[in-house]
């Protein structure tokens, strides 16, 4: 593997900040300082030293945040806008977002960094699936509904897979609906909603697999428990996998 990768797949930093530290000259391999991080490595046989200390596994993190509304899940944002890194105050190591949520998209975000899990759940054949709250301008007839559950055309030409869709409750001009889906098109729900003439109001995603976001107060996080990770890799058909380390 290239060696940034290396960082990432031990868990240690992001692909793009490995690639400033290598590029800082502060990253050798076999004793010799490397400044390309596409040199290819093997984390085996290779001895990868950062800043005078040998590159070892991290111990793997597993944490569920409640992300608000109106906050992006990047590391970086052009727009100086409030990240998701702005609410992890008292987390040191390095982790990432398993998949995302866009802005104005609130609830349950799974961080780790253990790339073999983050594969393994956002994977499209693992179909693990996750359950929104949505809030809709209007009364889907059942018809509606039924499009939506069957799988619809977007307006780009894409067709979603199967859903379960249900609605909840109705007020004089809105709707709640839960939608559990097992792909993760971008802005698939409200596209999806889109595609019926609707809008989304609001939208915020309650349960990844067997794992809800519970009574979280928003804009907390706490890390996963074992029990958690256990329905999750369930989840995704997976009874085990070798590389979690709780």
């Amino acid at each position: 593997m290239t060696l940034d990768r290396a960082f990432s797949k031990w868990g240690q930093l992001s692909r793009t900040d490995a690639v400033v530290e290598i590029r800082r000259g502060v990253v050798s391999v076999n004793g010799r300082a490397v400044l390309d991080p596409d040199c290819w490595v093997s984390l085996d046989r290779d001895r990868i030293l950062w800043e005078g200390r040998k590159l070892r596994p991290s111990k793997f993190i597993y944490l569920m945040l409640y992300k608000p509304p109106g906050v992006v899940t990047t590391y970086r944002d052009p727009q100086n806008r409030r990240t998701v890194y702005d609410l992890l105050t008292d987390q040191k190591e390095w982790v990432f977002p398993v998949g995302r949520l866009d802005r104005d998209t609130s609830g349950l975000l799974l961080l780790t960094n253990n790339t073999r899990f983050s594969e393994l759940l956002t994977n499209p054949s693992s179909k693990v699936p996750k359950t929104y709250l949505v809030k809709v301008n209007f009364h889907p007839s059942p018809v509606q509904l039924e499009e939506l559950a069957k799988g619809i055309r977007l307006k780009n030409g894409e067709t979603t897979l199967p859903a379960k869709v249900r609605a909840l409750r109705y007020t004089e001009k809105c709707a709640f609906l839960e939608i559990i889906l097992v792909e993760g098109k971008n802005r698939q729900v409200r596209r999806m909603i889109e595609a019926q003439g609707g809008r989304v109001l609001k939208l915020v995603r309650t349960r990844i697999g067997g794992v809800p976001l519970g009574d979280l107060p928003i804009g907390e996080y706490r890390a996963l428990s074992s029990r958690e990770l256990a329905k999750l890799l369930h989840s995704a058909k997976q009874e085990e996998l070798t590389e979690l380390r709780f």
